[in-house]
């Protein structure tokens, strides 16, 4: 066996460091640009053709967020007012807050 001692490793140089990240970021935008572009748009953020009238809110991202928006305004304006449901059958509509406020009431239930 010989009792020679190994040799030193080399240091690695900044020229081959910066080279091989030019060819990672090379390869890269080449594959960015080749493949990734050429792809269809996913198809829950395409329009769908000839929708009708009522379904025309499906239609972007943008329009559903906006009509969801545009619901939770209303269900909140709801949930904080009197109003009629069915004037006939004397069904009303009241704030959330008041209606548990009766049932405590009604039921005799205390805190």
């Amino acid at each position: 066996m010989s009792d020679q001692p190994a040799p030193a490793p080399r240091p690695v140089s900044i020229v081959a460091v910066g080279a091989i990240f030019v060819l990672f970021s090379l390869f890269w935008f080449v594959s960015e640009r080749a493949y990734l572009h050429h792809l269809p748009p996913a198809p829950q953020n395409q329009a769908p053709d000839n929708l009708t009238k009522d379904l025309d809110w499906k239609a972007t991202p943008a329009q559903r967020k906006a009509v969801l928006v545009d619901l939770r305004k209303r269900q909140a304006e709801q949930a904080a007012s009197y109003g009629w449901v069915d004037e006939k059958a004397g069904i009303v509509q009241l704030p959330i807050e008041r209606a548990m406020e009766l049932i405590v009431k009604e039921n005799g239930v205390h805190h």
